[in-house]
C-alpha cells in the first residue's frame, strides 16, 4: 500500500487589527481634537486612554464643565433668594390709624459710575473669550504637539491678563459707588433700597473677586503646567465662570436701575 503525506496542521495566522490613525513610528497623524483638547502633550488619544481604563482629555473638559455648571447653579440661587427678598420688601406696605398706606421704600439714585462699570465688564468678557478661544486654535494646537513652544499659551496668557485688569477696575469702580452713595449720605442701613443696594452688589463683588483669584490661578498655570489638557481646562472652565458673572451683573444692574 503506497504511503501518503498528511500535510501538517498550520495555525491560522492572527490579523492585528491597527487603526489607520495610531502612531507606529512611520509619522502618523498626531492626536490632536480641536475639541477637546487632546494631543500627544497629555499621551495619546482618547481610543488609547479608555481601553486602559484612564479619562482622555475630553472626558476632564466634560467633567470640569459639569462642575462648574453645578457651582453656578448654587450661586445662582443665592441672587434668586436675594432678589426675592427685594421685590418683596419693595412691594410690602402697611396701614396705618388713618387708613393711610404707608411704603417705607426710598428708591435709591445709583452713582453714573455703575454705567462704566458695566462697560468695563461687558469688555473683560470679551477678552476672556479671546483667551479661551486662542486655547483651542487648531494651527496652534498642533504648533505645540510638534514642540513648536507654547503658542495657545502665550496668547491665552496676553488676554487673560488683560481680564484680570479690567476685572480689578470693575471692583475699584465698585468701592467707588459705595463712596458716592455714602458722599449722598445712602447708608446700609439708612432705608431698605440702600440696603438692598449694598447688599446685592457687594455679594456680586464678592464672587467676582473669586473670579480674580480663578484668573490669576489660570495664568499660573499656563506658565507652569507642562499638560496641555489641564492647561486647557483650567482656562475654559475660568473663563465661563467670568461670562457668567458678567451676565449676572447685567441682570443685577438692570433690577437696581429699573425696578427702584
Amino acid at each position: 500500500m503506497p504511503a501518503t503525506l498528511t500535510p501538517p496542521q498550520l495555525e491560522p495566522r492572527r490579523v492585528i487589527d491597527t487603526p489607520r490613525d495610531a502612531d507606529n513610528g512611520a509619522g502618523g497623524r498626531p492626536p490632536v481634537d480641536k475639541r477637546t483638547g487632546g494631543n500627544g502633550d497629555d499621551g495619546g488619544d482618547d481610543f488609547e486612554r479608555a481601553a486602559a481604563g484612564r479619562r482622555g482629555p475630553r472626558e476632564r473638559l466634560a467633567t470640569a464643565r459639569i462642575g462648574l455648571a453645578f457651582s453656578l447653579f448654587g450661586i445662582l440661587l443665592i441672587f434668586v433668594g436675594l432678589v426675592s427678598a427685594f421685590l418683596v420688601t419693595k412691594s410690602s406696605y402697611h396701614v396705618d390709624a388713618y387708613d393711610r398706606v404707608i411704603n417705607s421704600w426710598l428708591p435709591t439714585a445709583l452713582p453714573t459710575i455703575l454705567w462704566l462699570n458695566t462697560a468695563v465688564l461687558f469688555i473683560s468678557s470679551v477678552t476672556a473669550e479671546l483667551a479661551r478661544r486662542a486655547m483651542f486654535h487648531e494651527q496652534s494646537i498642533m504648533d505645540e504637539w510638534f514642540g513648536l513652544g507654547k503658542p495657545t499659551s502665550k496668547r491665552a496668557t496676553v488676554w487673560l491678563a488683560v481680564t484680570l485688569v479690567f476685572g480689578m477696575l470693575f471692583l475699584v469702580g465698585q468701592w467707588v459707588a459705595w463712596l458716592q452713595l455714602q458722599m449722598q449720605r445712602v447708608y446700609y442701613a439708612s432705608n431698605s433700597s440702600g440696603h438692598f443696594f449694598y447688599l446685592i452688589t457687594a455679594a456680586h463683588a464678592l464672587h467676582l473677586f473669586i473670579g480674580t483669584a480663578l484668573l490669576i490661578g489660570a495664568l499660573a498655570v499656563l506658565r507652569s503646567s507642562k499638560q496641555f489638557a489641564t492647561r486647557q481646562i483650567w482656562v475654559d472652565t475660568t473663563v465661563w465662570y467670568w461670562h457668567a458673572m458678567g451676565v449676572l451683573w447685567v441682570a443685577l444692574f438692570v433690577l437696581l436701575d429699573f425696578f427702584q
